[in-house]
């Protein structure tokens, strides 16, 4: 361990400031915890942090998707066998804002979803969590054939004209991109399910039509907003961190993948 001392709330707040995050502002934000190196209280420490730095008026929000809670049909790591099917959409427990645990978003997502009040969205497949002022406002109303779209948290974002920061991650984490694809004419979109809870606790397997998620270009994609200026990169602990604001990335975006975008590639809605 090369640090000459733990960081600390305080330390890893002051760090937030002079990267540029302010009291008040919405921030949506994907980490990855080990990149911080040690800080004195852990995960539990980072979010005190963040919502120290963003204040009483400010508001983060982060990705809690469940992507084990799609169609078995499309999952590929790994597969599982046809004759499961059936079987995976009628007994997988029907996701619950409260009690669905998120998966493959990182530990951080976890501790804000079950921090005293959070509000999660309602989406079985791409719900956030949120904390602050306007966390009810970000997370109501995110529609199921809109998963990350203008009905999705990520659209009441980019209303607000919220930040972005990655914290020891890269552009293929950046969510937000996503918004730029729902707002592409010419994206594919395909049947997909969930198992939902049903308000008398019972579940029933649910499908809708939405557009089809592609991340493969979004590491080149972000590499040609750097090129651009608009990201400030710094540090936060020990991790790399980029901040970024929403509108401007999703704005370059949208232009960006009507350009270079070919529909041919995209990938499939239901991975696992």
């Amino acid at each position: 361990m090369d640090q000459a001392r733990p960081h600390t709330v305080q330390s890893i707040s002051a760090d937030l400031r002079a990267l540029g995050v302010d009291a008040g502002d919405v921030l949506i934000l994907h980490s990855s915890n080990r990149s911080l190196g040690f800080v004195a209280g852990g995960i539990e420490a980072l979010v005190h942090a963040l919502l120290a730095t963003l204040g009483a008026d400010g508001t983060l929000v982060v990705p809690t998707h469940t992507p084990h809670n799609t169609d078995p049909a499309g999952w590929q790591h790994p597969p599982v066998p046809e004759p499961w099917w059936p079987v995976i959409r009628e007994q997988t427990p029907g996701f619950d804002p409260s009690r669905t645990p998120s998966r493959w978003m990182g530990a951080v997502p976890e501790v804000v979803r079950t921090w005293p009040g959070a509000r999660r969205s309602t989406h079985p497949q791409f719900s956030f969590a949120a904390l602050g002022a306007d966390a009810a406002e970000i997370v109501a109303g995110h529609r199921l054939d809109d998963g990350l779209g203008e009905h999705s948290p990520l659209g009441a974002v980019y209303r607000r004209d919220g930040k972005v920061l990655l914290l020891g991650c890269g552009y293929d984490s950046n969510t937000s991109l996503h918004l730029a694809e729902w707002r592409q004419p010419s994206s594919p979109r395909a049947a997909t399910g969930s198992s939902v809870r049903q308000p008398d606790g019972t579940s029933h397997w649910t499908t809708w039509v939405d557009i089809v998620t592609d991340e493969s270009d979004f590491v080149r994609l972000g590499d040609d907003f750097e090129a651009t200026g608009a990201a400030t990169i710094g540090r936060v602990g020990n991790a790399t961190a980029r901040l970024m604001s929403q509108r401007a990335l999703v704005d370059f975006a949208t232009t960006w993948m009507a350009a270079h975008r070919h529909t041919e590639g995209a990938a499939s809605p239901d991975r696992n």
